[in-house]
Formats: C-alpha cells, structure tokens, sequence
C-alpha cells in the first residue's frame, strides 16, 4: 500500500474528517481491519488565515511547500492539500516536491462529469468563490460554475470561518446554505458542489435540492484509490 501525505490543520475540523474517511475507505476494500497508510503534517491555520487576509498568497504557498516536502522526505507517495481554497496555491506546491498531489477540483470535476452534471452551484470559502483559480480550471475542464450573489458569499464565508471552523453547526446556517441552493435551481444550476472541505459537516450531498459533491469524500477516496491500486494488484497476484 502506498503512503498518503496529508497537509492538514486548515482547519484541523475538516482534517479529522479526511482522515476519518480515508481509513473507513480503505478498510471497506480491504476488508478486515485494514488501515491506511497516512502521514499528517497539521500547519498552524491561524497563521495561514492572517496570511489569507493579509493576500500572503506567496507566504502562504512557501509554507505550504514546505508542509509537503516534509511528506515527501518523511516517504509519502502522495500529497493531498486538505481544503479547497488553499488549491490556489497548488501549482507551486505540486512544483517544490518530486511526487503527484492529487488537486481537489480535477476530482470533484470528475465526480461531476461521472454523473453528467456540468453546471454547479459552489458553496465555498469567499476567496474560492471570488478568485478565478477555482472557475477558471473547473472550466477548462468542460463545467460551468455558478456562485451565489454577494450577499450569500459573504453569508457563507462567514458560516465557515465563524462556525465550521470553529467546531460550531448551527440548524439556521443549514437552513441559510438550503436557500442558496434553492434560489440557484431558477439560475440554471444543475448541481451543487460542497466547495469548502468543512461544510460536509453543515449539509448532506445526498439531502440537498439538487445532486451535491461533497469535495473532502471525493477527494478522500482519489487518495485510497491511489494508495490501493498497486497493493491490490499485487494481492491478486499473489
């Protein structure tokens, strides 16, 4: 089995969540009381936030690389970034480091064209929602992104940093993120995308006015797919 490397701590919610996933994924196709094979390196996200908002992208990106050939020294064989919004710095961190990362819109737009959904709404951090880096790869990869209108991407962001993040899941912001994508099926949305790695904690992608992606299950399961592809053609030669 290869060894997942896993930059972490943004926040350290979502991060639980990833490796909850991961190791449950891997022991239903493994069977018994299989496990993965992961290495964590947790950053401080109060210094990456400060950073965010400073528009440190740069600092932010070196620290960043720095977490991942960290992975990479200590022998994993791949790298995810644990949150949505810190893939605008992913180029120059896939640069730094000599092994694949798996980027999280290639696979949720993959999971999106597997199911012939090419126009979603994204729910996500204001900084994925407003920066082109998100819309701009989704659509050169065939899909059409929507976002909601000023005021829902501020009410969204907010919802994260304040409440997701924070280990808070409040039943009105349930109620807040439903309308939004309520308001985007008479926009043409065909879809939903969970754009943000916390907000999994906040809404099913199965219980949702439109079909949903939920990134962190998707792009969990990219890394077992990976990790387990050589173990298991090797068992089956055995």
């Amino acid at each position: 089995m290869k060894s997942i490397g896993l930059v972490g701590g943004m926040s350290f919610e979502s991060t639980a969540v990833y490796y909850r996933l991961i190791n449950e994924m891997v022991r239903d196709r493994l069977g018994g009381l299989a496990s993965a094979d992961v290495l964590l390196h947790s950053v401080n996200f109060e210094h990456i936030v400060a950073l965010q908002k400073a528009g440190r992208w740069d600092l932010a990106a070196e620290a960043l690389a720095g977490s991942a050939k960290r992975l990479e020294a200590a022998g994993a064989d791949c790298v995810l970034i644990c949150t949505n919004t810190m893939h605008l710095v992913a180029p120059p961190v896939a640069a730094g480091i000599g092994i694949p990362l798996l980027h999280i819109i290639d696979e949720t737009a993959k999971a999106l064209k597997a199911r012939q959904l090419n126009r979603p709404l994204l729910l996500a951090t204001r900084y994925t929602m407003e920066h082109g880096f998100y819309a701009e790869r989704m659509k050169a990869l065939g899909l059409d992104v929507l976002v909601p209108d000023a005021e829902d991407r501020e009410a969204m962001h907010d919802i994260i940093f304040d409440e997701l993040c924070a280990g808070k899941v409040k039943g009105s912001s349930r109620g807040r993120a439903l309308a939004m994508i309520e308001k985007s099926k008479s926009e043409g949305a065909d879809s939903v995308i969970l754009g943000c790695t916390e907000i999994c904690l906040l809404l099913d992608p199965d219980h949702l006015p439109l079909p949903g992606v939920d990134s962190t299950a998707v792009h969990a399961r990219a890394a077992v797919e990976f990790a387990t592809s050589t173990f298991n053609q090797e068992q089956a030669a055995a």
